[in-house]
């Protein structure tokens, strides 16, 4: 029998967590984390001035009977942010042990789940050179299995192609909100662009970079003949240790470019091996990175 994405125990742990966005968006009442837009509310925010057509509910009639001036009560406003997981589901996800695939599929569980139990609406969106058909859900954890049916029947495959997936992406969902965004964000293609149009668009970003160990510092040594997992394109070379460290540094780069789009972005950024445990994962590293509390 298939080891479950994610156990009854685990769950239980995710219960006290809540995913935590750092921009202010304009949204649904009914969310957890406060806004700074003024609105309906339940905490008092500030005062102003009336307008044509605001609301006459809202004002503050005490003050006008002191001041004979109609001042606006600001209350503080809870939007129900779209949450989405982009996820990719292209060939090179399925090296590492595990596979950069499996424990994204369990980080995507994971992160789907908290957003439930806090009643988000939950947008799964898998990709590769470009959209797949994605699953929403919404209104609280007794949702949570379609999530779990969806990710077990997902199959990796397919070439990457950041630049026409987000692009698809930008235009099929042009309500701003919090993307988050699982990948080893490996592309022939340039990656960094196709992201910063995302931020660039009023999404704020939680990048999550996976890499199996093997990724960032092969093991081999000698003459290899490497083919890629999405182009069955080969290239032969010699391996020793020199060349490793040259690998690895460059490799480090990468990964920091992408963590500096993120930051100059205002957003955040997680790289992880798939030899992390995911209760690492969640309770470690996403929480250091704020990206739980």
């Amino acid at each position: 029998m298939p080891e479950p994405l994610i156990d009854q125990k685990f769950l239980e742990r995710l219960e006290r967590l809540t995913l935590h966005w750092q921009k202010s968006f304009p949204g649904l009442v009914g969310g957890h984390n406060a806004s700074r837009y003024a609105g309906a509310g339940q905490e008092f925010l500030d005062h102003r001035g009336f307008h044509q057509g605001d609301d006459l509910r809202a004002v503050n009639w005490r003050a006008y009977m002191r001041l004979e001036k109609l001042i606006l009560k600001l209350f503080q406003v809870e939007p129900r942010v779209p949450v989405r997981i982009l996820f990719d589901t292209s060939a090179s996800m399925t090296t590492g042990a595990p596979t950069k695939f499996d424990f994204g599929r369990r980080l995507a569980a994971s992160l789907a789940y908290v957003g439930l139990v806090r009643l988000e609406t939950i947008l799964l969106q898998p990709f590769d050179s470009g959209l797949h058909d994605p699953l929403t859900c919404g209104g609280g954890r007794h949702r949570f299995r379609p999530i779990v049916d969806f990710l077990e029947e997902l199959k990796p495959g397919g070439r990457s192609n950041f630049s026409q997936a987000l692009r698809q992406f930008i235009a099929e969902y042009p309500q701003r909100g919090l993307v988050i965004l699982i990948s080893d964000f490996l592309d022939e293609q340039e990656c960094e662009k196709p992201v910063q149009y995302l931020a660039d668009f009023g999404h704020e970003l939680f990048i999550i970079h996976l890499w199996g160990d093997d990724d960032r510092k092969p093991p081999y040594n000698g003459e290899l003949e490497l083919e890629d997992a999405e182009t069955g394109e080969s290239v032969k070379l010699n391996f020793d240790d020199e060349a490793r460290d040259a690998y690895v540094d460059a490799f480090d780069n990468y990964a920091r470019s992408i963590r500096e789009l993120a930051v100059r972005k205002g957003g955040r950024y997680i790289g992880l091996p798939t030899s992390t445990s995911i209760e690492q994962a969640i309770f470690g590293s996403f929480v250091e990175a704020r990206g739980m509390q």
